[in-house]
């Protein structure tokens, strides 16, 4: 079922001293937020809406609800302490205080421990990450796709293509706060880069749970993960990310492609009536970055990942805000799917990169 928003949060409110249910919903783009009366809210419909991933929160407990694509409820209760915020202007709540180190070091805050303005856009995308890791992870966890982690078995996490590791220290610093063991590898191709952040590392006091190497994604010797994160890796840099990942096993992966131009080199003449969007070139630009994701996609699913594809960071932070978030389930690949995939890529002549980098597909 296709539902109408991305995502639908519902918080209690006081207004005027009258308790109302502030309703906000995204649809990819923006977000509009309604105050109703309990009475106008149709909670039954919504619930009835479509959506697989429900969560709710009271000042005591948080319990998370995912619907199978059989119509299995799977519930997972977390026990909290939180205070009841009845304000209408509800100050957002960070994951990552202002004052950690690792900002300061990156240059993302001043040594006062305030985000620069400079930099408030690249704070943002640290905190939209770690919003969408945290929740993925704890489901993962809880359903038994991901180890509990352990002093002695801790979380494995690397970062392919991680330049200045923003985000790679960011998750680091989040998950160890957070109090779960991490070991976390940055791999990225310049030297300069692997230098820098290690000299942070070691600056943080930090060097046995992260460290750096210059390497090529492709011929990477990083160690097997149980998370694989690649934000922005140009072109094909992303499918040798994600086969790196797949083909070790990683049962979490974190997605952001970056420039697309593997497939729309390949695209010669569209299959009609595709030409009338294809010929003119932004229209085909963005057509193929879509069919590679797509591609990609619908590749996890097969080879038994359950995939979402979302936004990742406003559009007004950074031109590519797509992100692909993919869980191992480990089920069987479904027909349907590997005949779509063969039928899209047949009718525009086209072989995925990333086909051609996981050895065991099997699929022609």
């Amino acid at each position: 079922m296709q539902v109408d928003f991305e995502r639908v949060d519902i918080r209690l409110v006081e207004l005027k001293g009258v308790l109302h249910l502030q309703l906000m919903q995204n649809d990819g783009r923006a977000t509009t937020t309604k105050n109703l009366l309990p009475e106008q809210l149709l909670v039954d419909q919504l619930l009835d809406s479509g959506y697989a991933n429900i969560m709710v929160e009271s000042t005591s407990e948080a319990y998370s609800v995912r619907i199978t694509k059989s119509g299995d409820a799977l519930v997972s209760t977390e026990k909290r302490q939180s205070e009841q915020n009845l304000s209408h202007d509800k100050k957002k709540e960070r994951l990552l205080d202002s004052h950690d180190p690792f900002l300061r070091e990156v240059g993302i805050a001043d040594a006062n421990g305030v985000i620069k303005p400079s930099r408030q856009d690249k704070y943002k995308q640290v905190e939209e990450f770690l919003r969408l890791l945290s929740p993925t992870l704890n489901a993962a966890i809880e359903a038994g796709q991901i180890h509990k982690p352990t002093k002695e078995n801790p979380l494995r996490i690397t970062d392919l293509g991680c330049g200045h590791a923003y985000l790679t220290f960011a998750a680091h610093q989040f998950l160890m706060n957070s109090g779960i063991p991490v070991e976390v590898t940055g791999i990225d191709v310049r030297p300069d880069s692997r230098d820098r952040n290690n000299a942070i590392a070691e600056k943080l006091g930090i060097t046995s749970t992260i460290t750096f190497k210059a390497e090529e994604i492709s011929k990477t010797t990083a160690d097997s993960a149980d998370i694989a994160i690649a934000l922005h890796a140009c072109d094909t840099a992303t499918d040798d990310a994600i086969a790196w990942a797949v083909n070790g096993g990683a049962k979490l992966l974190l997605i952001a492609p970056c420039c697309h131009h593997d497939i729309q080199k390949q695209i010669d003449a569209a299959p009609e009536p595709w030409g009338a969007l294809t010929k003119f070139g932004l229209m085909k630009e963005r057509l193929g970055d879509l069919l590679t994701d797509s591609f990609r996609a619908q590749l996890l699913r097969i080879i038994g990942y359950r995939v979402e594809v979302i936004e990742f960071v406003a559009g007004e932070h950074t031109p590519r805000n797509l992100m692909i978030r993919a869980v191992k389930t480990g089920a069987k690949p479904d027909q349907l799917d590997i005949d779509r995939y063969l039928e899209i890529t047949g009718q525009w002549g086209v072989t995925p990169a990333l086909e051609k980098k996981l050895p065991t597909l099997n699929i022609r």
